[in-house]
């Protein structure tokens, strides 16, 4: 028995954050308009030209500070990277690691500056760093999407703070073991504090900051996968797409670049101040030239091409900025809504790619303060119990009809286990009973205790799972699931149940292609979370000859585009191009 009661530290944070979401609104969305902005610029700017252009000016420069071998092996690897198809992506990378690191550096700097120079904004600043760098990145997103949606804005700023720590960290370091009588001197000289820190210690802690801003660069573009996953484009995007359709050559494509990329920044800013050639060609000259080859299209493109188009109140195109809000790449929802916005024509639409999560956040976001917004939307879904929504009708059937989903185990299970491959097998239920449970998880419960709740108060129910069917000896079952509301209810449901009759159950949260990898070689017993006939058909194909389906556990389910009731839309037509 516990002696205190729980903190409700969730609540409080929950509380705040949401305090903060709905005061600083306006504040977050002209940072996420001024980087949004900045960085398409910026992404233009690296794309307008040939990619050979770039390649070439990227070898030179590696070239310069890293002697012929490392602008050969960039001049090879990015020539690969084009080869393979993956160049927009890598553009689309690059800039996001130069935001990146340019925000490191415009907030690290002068806070490492600060605390070199006061005792007591370092130990106010330390801890912080120490929270910065070991509370892990995930964390950072979910505030991240809640104040400035789904996109590249979020994964930039949880890149910075996640790389900006190594940069505050090297400065005050590199100031502070500036020599004692260096310092010295300079006073006895009639320095003043500027004068000493800018000819005094900042060229003598140089080597010791830029040491800082390459391990910047390193995590920053250590961040592009995660930053991925809330719809941030480039090689991340590539990497997790692969990951969650068990694509092993196209991840190793991805990732292939992004270590190809990650070797050519770290060598190119390694030697940034002090270049191999630069004896022979004065670096002022050479990095001169470089700048002004970025800044000048960049203060063109920013300046000179740009007109804003005035929204017109009565098109929901022009409302939602022409995007439809996704969840993971390579989903079978995604794929149907691709057809969908084919078929409807569709073609000046974008649907926006991230995870399950991250569309619910940017739906909660657009509900509460009544702005229009359209998402892929399924049922069963707890968002239809706690919001009034609609699906859009779609009288092309571009989603086809109602889905099932379906308990799949391995081959041999029935065998190894057949009490509870009967209990699997008999496994059926209702929305509304998946929904019960969706919506207690959604109101703070645990998921393990709003399954033992449902269980509880529906004994008949699982007796007709159970019925005949002997108590386990501790036998393993191990159950897969991908991180769906619905798959988290009813794999917790089934795992409460099968530890009722005696079983060690345990319980993987995975993406839905390992999903289905893991029950087809046997490192998984089952799984009660497949979509069909279309959400997971391509995994079927892949894996159904190493696969046993005991058929559906719930019928009704349901995908297509989803928008709130307040939105005065009712068709899939509406959104035509005319």
């Amino acid at each position: 028995m516990d002696l205190l009661p729980e903190i409700p530290l969730a609540d409080w944070v929950d509380s705040f954050v949401h305090w903060i979401t709905i005061h600083f609104q306006t504040f977050f969305s002209s940072l996420t308009q001024i980087i949004e902005t900045l960085l398409d610029n910026l992404v233009k700017v690296l794309g307008m030209a040939p990619s050979l252009v770039l390649i070439l000016l990227i070898t030179i420069l590696a070239w310069y500070t890293s002697r012929w071998t490392m602008g050969l092996f960039s001049l090879l690897g990015l020539l690969l990277v084009d080869n393979l198809g993956l160049w927009d992506a890598t553009i689309n990378t690059l800039a996001l690691v130069l935001a990146s690191v340019a925000l490191t550096v415009i907030i690290g700097i002068p806070l490492g500056i600060w605390a070199s120079q006061n005792d007591k904004v370092k130990q106010i600043i330390t801890p912080i760093l120490d929270f910065m760098q070991t509370m892990p990145a995930f964390v950072y997103l979910i505030p991240a999407i809640l104040f400035f949606g789904i996109g590249v804005v979020p994964g930039i700023l949880a890149s910075v703070i996640f790389a900006v720590p190594p940069t505050i960290r090297l400065t005050i370091l590199g100031i502070r073991e500036v020599p004692t009588e260096l310092i010295e001197a300079s006073n006895a000289f009639g320095s003043t504090t500027w004068q000493r820190l800018f000819k005094v210690q900042l060229p003598l802690a140089a080597p010791t900051i830029l040491a800082g801003i390459n391990q910047s660069i390193m995590l920053a573009l250590s961040m592009v996968v995660i930053a991925s996953l809330v719809g941030a484009p480039g090689l991340g995007a590539e990497v997790y797409r692969a990951v969650s359709q068990i694509k092993v050559g196209a991840g190793f494509e991805a990732g292939l670049s992004i270590v190809i990329i990650a070797i050519i920044l770290d060598r190119i800013s390694q030697n940034l101040r002090k270049p191999v050639y630069g004896k022979t060609i004065s670096k002022k000259y050479v990095y001169g030239l470089f700048a002004a080859l970025l800044v000048i299209p960049y203060l063109v493109t920013s300046f000179g091409g740009n007109t804003t188009e005035k929204i017109s109140p009565n098109n929901v195109g022009e409302q939602v900025q022409y995007e439809i809000t996704g969840i993971d790449p390579g989903a079978g929802l995604m794929t149907a809504t691709a057809k969908a916005m084919k078929d409807y024509n569709l073609k000046d639409w974008k649907l926006k790619e991230g995870s399950s999560a991250a569309m619910t956040a940017e739906l909660q976001k657009a509900y509460e303060q009544k702005q229009p917004i359209i998402v892929t939307g399924w049922t069963p879904h707890w968002m239809f119990a706690k919001y009034k929504l609609k699906y859009l009708k779609d009288p092309k059937e571009s989603f086809g009809k109602s889905e099932s989903i379906h308990t799949i185990v391995r081959k041999g299970f029935k065998e190894d286990n057949p009490n509870a491959y009967k209990i699997l097998d008999s496994f059926y239920w209702n929305p509304t009973d998946m929904e019960e449970v969706m919506v207690d998880i959604q109101n703070g419960a645990k998921p393990e205790e709003a399954a033992k709740k449902w269980v509880v108060h529906h004994p008949d129910i699982v007796k007709k799972w159970t019925q005949g069917v002997q108590k386990g000896n501790g036998q393993k079952v191990s159950l897969v699931y991908v991180a769906w509301e619905s798959e988290i209810a009813s794999t917790n449901v089934i795992g409460s149940v099968l530890k009722n009759q005696g079983y060690n159950v345990t319980l993987k949260q995975v993406e839905a292609g390992p999903m289905f990898a893991g029950v087809a070689n046997g490192s998984a017993d089952a799984m009660v979370a497949a979509w069909f006939p279309t959400t997971h058909k391509d995994y079927l194909n892949t894996y159904k000859n190493q696969l046993v389906d005991l058929g559906p556990n719930l019928k009704g389910t349901k995908l297509g585009l989803v928008v709130p009731e307040y939105m005065p839309i009712n068709s899939i037509s509406d959104l035509e191009n005319k």
